[in-house]
């Protein structure tokens, strides 16, 4: 066990929304240590938001977080020599990072030419509360409602 917490890290804000959220998409999008080719990506997704919706692609890509965003997960815990699903509280940290990935996850599977476009299709179905991201934070949802019952076993 640690003796202490590791300190929190903040991170630079991207050069054009200024905005240290995007820097955390961006590098969850990276791969390979590629991190210009992420900014692309993004960017390039947020461009092909503006030609399909004429909607700024940033405040459609800050509502599609939003929409995906869960309240609360099912952890598994032994007790007595059964396993149940208890529903907990998730801290605003991890709903970021939960939401970055699903996104990220979704997109990639879409079906698309370029991986830009995959994400403006993911980002603008999120937004409009559809798409696989959103189905997902809603399965998460169910789950949590079906083991209520257990949430008095939360330490």
């Amino acid at each position: 066990m640690r003796k202490s917490k590791a300190k929190k890290r903040y991170l630079a804000p991207d050069p054009t929304y200024n905005d240290p959220l995007v820097t955390r998409f961006v590098n969850n999008l990276m791969y390979d240590g590629k991190k210009s080719i992420s900014y692309q990506l993004f960017y390039n997704a947020m461009d092909r938001i503006k030609d399909l919706t004429k909607e700024d692609g940033y405040e459609t890509w800050k509502k599609a977080m939003e929409n995906v965003m869960p309240a609360v997960e099912v952890k598994s815990r032994r007790i007595g020599g059964s396993t149940f699903q208890i529903p907990t509280p998730i801290r605003e940290d991890r709903k970021i990072a939960m939401t970055m990935k699903w996104i990220i996850l979704y997109s990639k599977k879409r079906n698309g030419k370029s991986m830009g476009e995959k994400l403006a299709a993911e980002f603008i179905a999120a937004a409009k509360g559809e798409g696989a991201s959103v189905k997902k934070k809603e399965d998460v949802h169910k789950m949590a409602e079906a083991n209520k019952a257990f949430s008095h076993f939360r330490v």
